[in-house]
This record gives C-alpha cells, structure tokens and sequence, in this order.
C-alpha cells in the first residue's frame, strides 16, 4: 500500500491534514452564521465530547501500560481505540460548532484565568498534537517502529494532555451551556 501512494504523499496528506483541520475549526467557531442553531440534539454534543476525550485519555494511559508491558496487539487495539476515539470528537465538534453558536465562560474572578488558561493551552496543542498522531500511526502502520518510537515519545504527553484538559475544560463551561 505504501508503494502505490509513495511516502512523499503520505506526509503531503499529513501536512494538509494538520493545517486544514484547525483553518476549518477555527472559521467555524467564529462564523457568526449556524446551520441550525435551535438543533437540540446538537446541544448534547458537548457532553458526548467529553465522554469520547476520558475514555481517549483512558485508552492512551491503558495502550502506554501494554506496550510497556510487551503486549503489542493489545498495545495496537488501544491506541486504534483512541485514534478513532479522536477523529470521532473531531467530527463531533465540527458538527457542534457549525451548528450552535459557541458558549461564553459565565465564571468571574481567578476561576476566570484558570479557565482561560486551559483553554488556551487545550487549543494549542490540540493544533500541535494533530501531525504528530497522524506520523505516529503512519511510522506503526509502515512498521517504522524507530521513527514510531521518536515520535510517541511527545505525542503521548500531549495527546494526553489535550484529552484531559478538553474534560477540565466541558466540566468548567458547562454550567453556561444553554
């Protein structure tokens, strides 16, 4: 399969990917029109988000216990389980935000800078993490486990990171949701 595409194409998409995902979030949490702002089953979205980025933390924290442990496949469903986990909080939020429009931290106070500041650095390396998953499952796809192994080693403290503060973050806000 690598040969039909050719590396050089897999890093095009990744690149692509990583710069197109946030350009496309990022319009859509400031456009100010909604496709349909009164959809109550969009409402929900936010609290599914947060169930999908716990168990994404929990199968990253269980995928790092197994391969430390030696167990590869278990390592492998793990992992998978917290890609599409990912990519299904990607898909959600885009909804969401293309659909409701975004909601305002009632908080007042230091409670304020300590939402901000999760918020902002969620964001961030929420950016940041999106090219080093998608190279880490292409080097474990491709069987590149050294180059896997370089890149994990900050992918994981961030993709994990990112999980837990999306969760910090909803049970912060949440109060204000409509």
């Amino acid at each position: 399969m690598e040969q039909a595409l050719g590396k050089k194409n897999y890093t095009a998409w990744i690149i692509v990917l990583s710069i197109a995902i946030p350009v496309v979030v990022a319009i859509l949490l400031f456009s100010p029109a909604k496709f349909d702002a009164d959809a109550a089953w969009a409402k929900q979205l936010p609290h599914i988000n947060a169930v999908i980025n716990s168990l994404t933390a929990v199968f990253l924290v269980i995928g790092v216990y197994f391969i430390k442990k030696g167990d590869k496949k278990a390592h492998q469903r793990m992992m998978t389980s917290a890609f599409i986990l990912g990519s299904l909080f990607l898909v959600s939020y885009v909804i969401y935000h293309a659909t409701i429009p975004s909601t305002k931290f009632g908080g007042e106070g230091a409670i304020r800078y300590v939402y901000y500041f999760f918020l902002l650095s969620h964001i961030l390396l929420a950016i940041v993490v999106v090219p080093f998953v998608l190279f880490a499952f292409y080097y474990a796809l491709t069987s590149k486990f050294d180059k896997h192994k370089k890149v994990v080693k900050y992918t994981f403290p961030i993709w994990l990171y990112v999980s837990i503060t999306g969760v910090i973050v909803y049970w912060m806000i949440a109060p204000f949701y409509q």
